[in-house]
């Protein structure tokens, strides 16, 4: 570190001008530096699994340890260790919990107003009767939507509820909801696992999100027929086979498409909408057998009432955000609408360490530049389509489809409460990350991992896995673990777009194993205390396609 030193009588005043991260602060071993740097994850997995805190708790936990860590060890000055956790809080308030907030808040007026019934209504519709075939739609096409604008276990709490409404037992539709899930986290929440993955590392969000896109795909296509199997062993992948190629490729291919040559925060609501549309039309020409045990228990004497207007007006959100971020993201003719909204970004060094933090290397750290984005923000674009889908609500609300701004802004506030113990602990995460970050904690880890050589791509994704299993979030994964992979990248020669990919790959799939994932499914199928009995189920489904996607990633970074 460079500095200016200062005499005041008898003491010693140090005014840091440059701070440098040092990858051999212990010892002068990368491997001591690296166990060291590993502490605060360790203390977040012990508060959180062993000592059974909350997970916010955990979080400030772990960021008080780091911060130490940080201090005392890596030698970085107090005033930029804070100003670093500072910057930290700051991204995961705004924009990480602005968006999940306002995507909680779009779901939770189609509740409120009673259209996400309606919903219900229009599956029953669909599915021939066959239960595998409706909850395939279910889970996979739609609960991926639930997952685009909510996140955060909703989808997993409303796509077990429904599947057990059709008649599906407990277990079967625990285990169907939390593989068919995995497809679409990477994207989830308007995809801020992925842009925090990309401003953490300093790459480029377009890249990072194609590359996960094609990561995606490959899960997306295999997730359908596991799921048959799941639901009726080899007879049920004989007889609905058609309709898991068809939900898989379209599925997949609506996430590369989208990620790569569209809106990549809106890859999951594309490929949602798409395999949807082109699975209920596949319906039409195509019949599952369906044994009498499989044949579909919704009650659908309702579903003579929907028409047009109400059907319209069950899906009028999902469809609403897909136009609003088409137009704020792609039109350009007469005015360049993106161009415009980023014209408004307010972007500025972040104080005390822009400008001041250099990488092992000696090369500036740029990711102290932050990008107040208030208007192109997602989560602003978000907003804007509740307040039409309000105002839309209201001008045809009834007595059964209650709705006004009052209540609207109601549940935008209640939104808030509901998700405050959440947004603690995504803040806190954030402002360990960048502690870590900046401190060279997880530079020390990378390196050491990097020493595995070209074996790397193999087993990076079990480091995203392991974030999400523990923490329940593939963006506190991301946050955790996408800095580490890049470096690690960088250090063997490998592609750094790929392996921070690669943890988005092995995050989605440890989701289905996080204890507050077991918990929210327990509770949607009401069986008490019932986490154990799920982990074992779901276990060789979540190994095998951890193992799986180690080998595509393996193979990728061979290309």
């Amino acid at each position: 570190m460079q500095h200016t030193l200062l005499a005041v009588g008898e003491s010693v005043h140090y005014f840091a001008q440059t701070f440098q991260a040092d990858t051999l602060s212990v010892a002068n071993n990368t491997w001591l530096t690296a166990l060291v740097g590993t502490l605060p994850l360790v203390a977040f997995f012990i508060f959180l699994m062993t000592l059974k805190w909350k997970a916010h708790t955990s979080a400030i936990g772990a960021v008080i340890v780091s911060l130490a860590l940080a201090i005392f060890v890596f030698g970085m000055p107090v005033s930029y260790s804070l100003a670093s956790l500072a910057q930290g809080v700051a991204f995961g308030l705004f924009p990480v919990v602005f968006i999940i907030w306002m995507a909680v808040w779009l779901y939770d007026l189609t509740v409120s107003s009673n259209r996400f019934e309606d919903l219900r209504l229009i599956f029953s519709k669909i599915g021939r009767g066959d239960m595998r075939v409706q909850a395939m739609l279910i889970g996979f096409s739609f609960g991926g939507l639930l997952e685009a604008l909510a996140g955060f276990g909703a989808p997993v709490a409303i796509v077990a509820a429904m599947l057990l409404s059709l008649g599906m037992k407990p277990m079967k539709a625990i285990t169907t909801t939390l593989v068919a899930n995995t497809a679409p986290v990477a994207f989830g929440a308007m995809a801020i696992p992925v842009t925090t993955a990309a401003l953490l590392t300093g790459l480029d969000q377009r890249e990072v999100a194609g590359m996960t896109g094609l990561l995606m795909m490959a899960i997306a296509v295999v997730v359908p027929f596991i799921l048959t199997f799941i639901m009726d062993g080899v007879r049920g992948f004989k007889q609905v086979w058609p309709m898991a190629l068809v939900l898989g490729i379209s599925f997949g291919g609506g996430q590369y498409l989208a990620s790569n040559f569209f809106s990549y925060e809106l890859t999951d609501v594309v490929a949602c909408l798409l395999s949807l549309a082109i699975g209920i039309a596949f319906l039409r020409v195509w019949k599952p057998t369906t044994p009498e045990d499989q044949a579909s228990q919704v009650d659908t004497s309702r579903a003579n009432e929907m028409d047009g207007k109400r059907t319209f007006l069950a899906l009028f959100p999902y469809l609403l955000v897909v136009v609003v971020f088409a137009i704020a993201k792609l039109w350009t003719l007469g005015i360049n609408i993106p161009k415009a909204l980023a014209s408004t970004d307010v972007k500025f060094q972040w104080p005390v360490i822009g400008g001041n933090l250099l990488n092992p290397d000696g090369s500036e750290v740029t990711g102290t530049l932050y990008n107040f984005n208030w208007l192109s923000n997602p989560g602003t674009l978000l907003f804007i389509s509740g307040l039409i889908t309000v105002a839309v609500y209201s001008a045809y609300a009834t007595k059964a489809f209650p709705m006004s701004f009052g209540q609207g802004f109601g549940d935008l506030g209640k939104g808030a409460y509901k998700m405050r113990f959440s947004a603690l602990t995504i803040a806190s995460v954030m402002g360990l990350a960048y502690v870590m970050n900046y401190s060279g904690q997880t530079a020390a880890i990378g390196a050491a991992l990097a020493t595995a050589g070209t074996v790397f791509p193999l087993i990076s994704p079990i480091l995203g896995w392991v974030g999400t299993a523990v923490t329940g979030s593939a963006t506190s994964s991301n946050a955790l673990f996408a800095k580490m992979q890049a470096t690690a990248a960088n250090e063997i020669g490998a592609n750094p777009v790929l392996l921070t990919a690669a943890n988005s790959g092995g995050a989605v799939i440890g989701k289905m194993f996080s204890p507050q994932t077991l918990t929210i499914a327990a509770t949607a199928v009401h069986m008490e205390n019932g986490e154990s009995k799920i982990m074992r189920k779901v276990f060789p489904y979540s190994m095998g396609l951890l193992v799986y996607v180690c080998i595509v990633v393996f193979l990728f970074s061979l290309v």
